[in-house]
């Protein structure tokens, strides 16, 4: 991956350095705990579902860019509705998930419900590698993705299951929107909006 905080554009040949990056990103996150329960092999499920998302679904309906050690993967308005898994990628994703399926896809139905109909574009996925958070580079790629947002003169939606990230997320204009539980004991999301500026 690229060795400056500025975003560039993610190729497939990127796949394992984003998928690394955002494995131990994401290793701490409660919605990822719930899903991957398991300690011992979490990072190596985390690295091939996200390789997964990126291969197969992302960077054929997204915009997805990187940095040195960072990694985001937006939704345009325009491609909300072909960003959803195909046949193939839902059965990695089941192989991937194990026992923890059936969670995954009430979870998925759940945060549908509370998407916005109104169009936006979609934070996806956004995170830093541990080691290199306090950088700017998730920042970077933050303001990267709003900036393609604010000039097509559309809002942005995230959701997050991480208490910490709101005020860094409100730092960039968002707001919390919702507050909604997954079902089956799982964690608590957070939707945050952002007008277009």
């Amino acid at each position: 991956m690229a060795t400056t905080n500025m975003p560039e554009a993610a190729v497939i040949d990127d796949a394992g350095a984003i998928s690394g990056t955002l494995a131990r990103a994401f290793d701490d996150d409660p919605m990822m705990r719930w899903f991957f329960p398991d300690d011992a092999p979490r990072e190596a499920t985390l690295q091939r579902y996200f390789s997964t998302l990126f291969t197969r679904q992302y960077l054929h309906n997204g915009v997805c860019e990187r940095t040195g050690a960072a990694a985001a993967f937006w939704v345009p308005a325009e491609a909300q509705e072909k960003a959803v898994p195909d046949d193939e990628t839902i059965r990695q994703l089941v192989d991937i998930l194990g026992d923890r399926a059936g969670l995954f896809r009430e979870a998925v139905e759940t945060a549908a419900a509370y998407t916005p109909e109104e169009p936006h574009w979609s934070v996806a996925l956004i995170g830093a590698d541990p080691a290199a958070q306090g950088t700017g580079q998730g920042s970077a790629l933050l303001r990267s993705g709003l900036a393609k947002a604010d000039a097509a003169g559309l809002p942005t939606y995230l959701e997050s299951s991480k208490a910490a990230n709101l005020p860094v997320y409100e730092h960039f204009g968002f707001t919390v929107r919702e507050e909604f539980a997954l079902p089956g004991g799982g964690p608590v999301l957070w939707g945050m909006w952002r007008e277009a500026r």
